[in-house]
């Protein structure tokens, strides 16, 4: 039986590894790949935060629900990412990543996925990567897409660092700007031509669709 959010969210907090790996299979196998990452594994992620944030849970509770949503995440991309690096024709190149101290992942880790799903190549670098590795990394790399997130409402003044750093770098790449903020403000201020806020999976999906990666009629704020 698919469980709703909440009841997910206690599945993740209580450790139980082969339960969740059953449920995301079970979802995915149900609805989509999509609907199990924007419908289920973030409202359940919320609500472990909120949970944390009322001091219903522990730090440790938290670190050991996301630890779990890692873990079972990891075990279902694993068998349709070796089909799907012989299958799909690598198109362009994407580098997501959370700014400096934050550690929030799972989110970025799913639209790591969704672009993997479309062909194209990712460099996914996980959470808190300092500003001057960034920058290092994509004019190595030269990535189509830079990938940017942030949670939490103080980081924001590091994304915007990072998208003025980046904007007036040797290469510039398209900026996509998304993670918990640009899903509860918006971030329309943020909006210039090359930088573009996805407020959710669902308008990434819908941006990977309908503009197939394009820079200029691709505007999912």
């Amino acid at each position: 039986m698919i469980m709703e959010p909440k009841q997910l969210a206690g599945l993740l907090l209580e450790g139980r590894e082969d339960g969740v790996i059953e449920q995301f299979k079970e979802i995915e196998n149900k609805y989509s790949r999509l609907s199990l990452y924007e419908d289920f594994i973030t409202p359940a992620m919320y609500y472990i935060g909120e949970l944390w944030e009322e001091n219903e849970i522990t730090v440790a509770d938290e670190h050991l629900a996301t630890a779990v949503c890692d873990f079972a995440l990891s075990r279902t991309m694993e068998q349709k990412y070796r089909q799907a690096d012989e299958d799909l024709p690598v198109k362009k190149k994407a580098m997501l990543f959370s700014v400096e101290g934050e550690q929030h992942y799972i989110g970025m880790k799913m639209a790591a996925a969704l672009f993997r799903d479309k062909g194209w190549s990712v460099r996914y670098h996980g959470p808190d990567l300092p500003l001057d590795h960034a920058l290092a990394a994509i004019k190595q790399w030269k990535p189509d897409v830079v990938s940017l997130s942030a949670a939490l409402s103080y980081r924001l003044p590091a994304v915007k660092e990072y998208i003025a750093k980046i904007s007036n770098g040797e290469y510039k790449p398209l900026i996509l700007v998304g993670g918990r903020m640009a899903k509860k403000y918006g971030l329309s201020s943020f909006q210039k031509d090359d930088v573009i806020i996805i407020r959710d999976l669902r308008s990434l999906q819908y941006w990977l669709d309908d503009c197939k990666g394009g820079r200029n009629n691709a505007n999912s704020s």
